[in-house]
């Protein structure tokens, strides 16, 4: 028995330092020095201060910014530590409900827009993080930006095109614009003045 036990033991131990320990540091290590940004979490900082990830998605809701896909994480949106989406198939009520409601919401803060309504500003995606949308998404807000933040139109949309993000290798996914760096640099342009 012995004799069987000490080689188990030996392999368990050695296993649990190669995979346990070594493995992650040299990981953690390779990718803090490859790509330190990623690694530490994309943090944004503002003045010093942490107000998100670029790979985060956050829940704007005031007109003077734009808003991004609305996320389904529980218990509240853009939850990261529980990441997923509703579940909810095409002919769910709870799913039509919400598509409506957050329809019914667009329109209400922009009731001047009759354009069609980009299928990423109702729905939430299957991680409910999403820090992303279309351009047609951005372009569908800009009226309202515009009004609320007393420029131009033609301004929203030139913010929205210096920071449009191009298909990766030029062909994986779509342009977008991430909402998180298109809000602050709506701010850095024309910051909001309440009132």
């Amino acid at each position: 028995m012995t004799k069987q036990l000490r080689p188990a033991v030996t392999v368990f131990a050695a296993l649990t330092l190669i995979c346990g320990v070594l493995y992650p540091l040299a990981v953690t290590g390779i990718g803090s020095a490859a790509f330190p940004a990623q690694a530490a979490g994309s943090i944004v900082e503002v003045n010093g201060k942490a107000i998100g990830s670029s790979l985060i998605g956050q829940a704007f809701s005031s007109p003077q910014y734009f808003w991004g896909r609305p996320s389904a994480t529980a218990p509240m949106p853009n939850n990261a530590a529980g990441s997923g989406g509703a579940n909810q198939g095409p002919t769910n009520p709870a799913l039509i409900d919400a598509v409506k409601g957050r329809i019914e919401a667009l329109r209400a803060a922009d009731p001047a827009n009759t354009a069609a309504i980009p299928i990423e500003l109702v729905t939430a995606s299957a991680s409910g993080l999403d820090p992303e949308i279309s351009v047609a998404g951005a372009r569908y807000q800009a009226g309202r930006i515009a009004v609320a933040r007393k420029i131009s139109v033609e301004q929203v949309w030139s913010l929205i095109d210096a920071h449009q993000q191009r298909q990766w290798l030029g062909f994986f996914g779509e342009t977008r614009v991430n909402v998180l760096a298109l809000n602050l640099a709506l701010d850095r342009a024309k910051p909001y003045v309440k009132g």
